[in-house]
C-alpha cells in the first residue's frame, strides 16, 4: 500500500460507542475511593476525553509509533517529560545535516522531526512548557493545538454501581488450624454502561501539527483496537468496542455536529435501565442518525464504519444487527460512500513498520 502523507484537507466527525460490564470505565481520584464518575442528576457514567486519549496513546506506542506523552518505566525509574522530549529529539544532528546551529532551517528541522516522531502530538497536541536543557527544545512552540478532539463520553442510559464490589473481602487460610484473616478492598464498578463519544478532526488545525490523511485513516482501526487491548487492568477489564463511525465531509469547514446524540437507547426494545447487564440487553435506535446523514448526503465524502456483531439496532420499527444499519445508510447515501472497516485486516497497514 502506498502511504498517503498528504496533510488532511477534509473535516471528519466521529461517533464511537463502547461498553463496560462490571468495570470502572473512569475512576475519579477526588472521590477518595476512585469511584466511577457519575452525573449526580442523570446517573449517567462519565468518561473523560483524557481517559480515551490515554488508551489511544498507549495503542500508538504499542504499534511502534513515536509517542511523546507516555508512561515509561525502566528498572524502576520513571521518565520525566524532559526525558521524553529529549528522546523525541535525539535524532537531530545539525553537523551531519549541514545545518547551522541556529536559524530558520534548524527551527524547521526540529519542528518537523518532533512531529514526525510524536504521533500523539499530531493528533491531540501537547503543552511544551518542559524544563529541559535540550538545546533544540527552544525551537518548538509553547504548545501544539491538537486537530483531533473528543468531548467527554457519557453512557446513553443511567447506570448502577455494583454493590457486590463495594466491600470485597478476601479471606486467606494458610494452613489448617490457623485463624483466618481478611481485608477489605474498595472496588467500585458499574454493572453495565454503553458509553457514547463524539469526536472531531479539524482540517485547519491539521496544518499546525502536520496531521496526515493516513493518520486520520488510522483512527478507524486505532479506536477499536485501543479498547480491545488497553482495557486489561483489573478495574478496566470488561470493556468492548461496539460501534465506530467516521463521517468525512467533502465541504470545507462543514460538519453536521452532535451526531452522537442521534444514537439513543430504544426504550421499547431494550430492557429497563435498572436491568441492563450486557450488550444483549440493549437496542440502539439509529433513525435520527441515518436521517441526518441522509439530509447532508451532498456534503459527505465518505462514511467509514464498523460495528460489533452482537450490537442490536432499530430502524423504522425493525430490529436487527449491524447489517440493518449498513443497509439503511446505503439507502440514504450510496454503496460507494458507505465503507465497512475491516479492523483486523486494515490495522496491519497502519503499524510503524508497515512499509519496511
Amino acid at each position: 500500500m502506498t502511504a498517503n502523507t498528504d496533510i488532511v484537507e477534509n473535516r471528519s466527525e466521529i461517533v464511537f460507542l463502547y461498553d463496560a460490564v462490571d468495570a470502572n470505565p473512569n475512576g475519579n481520584p477526588l472521590s477518595g475511593a476512585d469511584r466511577p464518575r457519575i452525573d449526580p442528576q442523570t446517573q449517567q457514567a462519565i468518561v473523560t476525553d483524557v481517559r480515551l486519549k490515554r488508551y489511544l496513546r498507549d495503542q500508538l506506542d504499542d504499534d511502534g509509533h513515536g509517542v511523546y506523552i507516555r508512561n515509561v518505566q525502566e528498572e524502576g525509574e520513571q521518565y520525566t517529560r524532559a526525558d521524553l522530549l529529549e528522546d523525541r529529539l535525539k535524532e537531530i544532528e545539525p553537523d551531519k545535516l549541514n545545518l547551522p546551529e541556529e536559524g530558520d532551517k534548524l527551527r524547521a528541522k526540529v519542528f518537523d522531526e518532533f512531529l514526525d516522531e510524536s504521533a500523539d502530538v499530531r493528533y491531540f497536541g501537547a503543552t511544551m512548557s518542559v524544563d529541559t536543557d535540550n538545546v533544540y527544545a527552544k525551537h518548538l512552540p509553547d504548545h501544539f493545538t491538537g486537530p483531533v478532539q473528543f468531548s467527554p463520553g457519557k453512557t446513553i442510559h443511567a447506570v448502577n454501581e455494583n454493590e457486590e464490589y463495594d466491600s470485597l473481602t478476601s479471606v486467606i487460610a494458610t494452613q489448617e488450624g490457623k485463624e483466618q484473616g481478611g481485608f477489605d478492598l474498595d472496588d467500585h464498578r458499574i454493572q453495565y454502561g454503553l458509553i457514547r463519544f463524539h469526536g472531531l478532526v479539524d482540517e485547519h488545525g491539521a496544518e499546525d501539527t502536520k496531521l496526515k490523511r493516513d493518520d486520520v485513516k488510522r483512527l478507524d482501526t486505532l479506536c477499536w483496537r485501543a479498547i480491545k487491548n488497553q482495557t486489561i487492568s483489573r478495574s478496566k477489564v470488561g470493556q468492548e468496542p461496539r460501534l465506530y463511525c467516521r463521517v468525512e465531509y467533502a465541504e470545507e469547514s462543514f460538519h453536521i455536529g452532535g451526531l452522537d446524540k442521534d444514537l439513543e437507547l430504544d426504550e421499547d426494545e431494550s430492557k429497563p435501565e435498572e436491568e441492563l447487564r450486557n450488550v444483549r440487553d440493549v437496542v440502539v435506535s439509529v433513525d435520527d442518525f441515518v436521517d441526518r446523514l441522509g439530509r447532508a448526503s451532498e456534503q459527505i465524502e465518505q462514511v467509514r464504519m464498523v460495528a460489533s456483531d452482537v450490537l442490536q439496532v432499530s430502524y423504522e420499527g425493525e430490529v436487527g444487527g449491524p447489517e440493518l444499519l449498513y443497509g439503511a445508510l446505503t439507502d440514504e447515501l450510496d454503496e460507494e460512500t458507505v465503507d465497512k472497516v475491516d479492523v483486523y485486516d486494515e490495522y496491519q497497514q497502519t503499524l510503524a513498520d508497515a512499509d519496511e
